[in-house]
């Protein structure tokens, strides 16, 4: 990866910061050459103070400055952020979007034919160098841009490639998978103050509990379950409180939250295709 390698990113929010601030961190980009567009102001500033790039209002500013183009708008604002920066787009570019629910064929559609497009899932926890993403590449990507791309993502967590088809459940899992964890934490912690804690040492001790187990899937590469049963021994305290979690349905119903998340991402996707534009030239 050359280290002036010209990044930029169309739209400043704090999925954005988040990973330009890594890739600075880590020592994948130079402030100097990473730029980033939003049309609100405050966008901007927290962007350049998290990672010290410069910003713009203008999206096309973006394109014509940058060889990598990140895309981090909300779904709905794909086609306009696209359809703004087609007549500015060049062979060498690389466009990588995290928008969910858009596909790589439906963002091909908006630049010039043979676009180099990459399709990314991160996560939140990307805001403090822990994310989960997924990425798929498109039509015209190369092996080159793959090992680019997870370059990046692995400077601010692990990264997975995944075939494009398995995004959505990417984007269930982990996309929206930090939500559900904190939920569980907030349930642990009113446990905790339920049975006679203070409410800040419950959720710390929730937090730490949770960062620790998931630590141990990671390092042992031990199954979940396996780790689960080192836990509970016979007619000890643990084995009750799984009983409890069976009665409640606790997998079943987290298995269908992500199969809802990965549902609404799916459903994010759908519609017509519009009539792809023309190369330039």
């Amino acid at each position: 990866m050359s280290e002036d390698l010209k990044i930029g990113f169309i739209g400043a929010g704090k999925m954005a910061s988040a990973l330009a601030a890594g890739f600075v961190k880590q020592g994948k980009l130079k402030p100097e050459n990473l730029i980033a567009s939003d049309p609100f102001p405050q966008a901007r500033d927290a962007f350049a103070e998290a990672t010290g790039g410069k910003t713009t209002d203008s999206n096309t500013e973006v394109a014509a400055a940058s060889d990598l183009i990140f895309l981090a708008v909300k779904p709905d604002k794909v086609e306009d952020a696209l359809s703004m920066i087609h007549p500015y787009w060049r062979e060498a570019q690389l466009l990588i979007s995290i928008a969910a629910g858009i596909s790589l064929d439906q963002m091909a559609t908006h630049l010039p034919a043979g676009a180099r497009i990459i399709r990314v899932m991160p996560n939140t926890p990307a805001l403090v160098g822990a994310s989960a993403s997924g990425f798929s590449l498109g039509e015209y990507a190369s092996e080159s841009d793959a090992e680019l791309t997870a370059s990046l993502l692995s400077a601010i967590g692990i990264a997975r490639q995944v075939p494009e088809k398995l995004l959505d459940a990417v984007t269930g899992l982990s996309g929206s998978g930090p939500a559900y964890v904190y939920q569980f934490i907030e349930a642990l912690s009113d446990g905790g103050v339920s049975a006679g804690l203070p409410r800040d040492m419950a959720t710390q001790l929730a937090a730490q509990t949770v960062l620790g187990a998931a630590k141990m899937v990671l390092e042992t590469g031990s199954h979940p379950g396996v780790l689960k049963d080192m836990v509970t021994s016979p007619g000890g305290t643990t084995i009750d409180g799984v009983h409890e979690l069976e009665k409640g349905a606790m997998r079943a119903t987290v298995m269908n939250a992500v199969r809802a998340a990965a549902a609404k991402s799916r459903k994010l996707g759908r519609g017509s295709k519009p009539k792809r534009l023309k190369p330039l030239g």
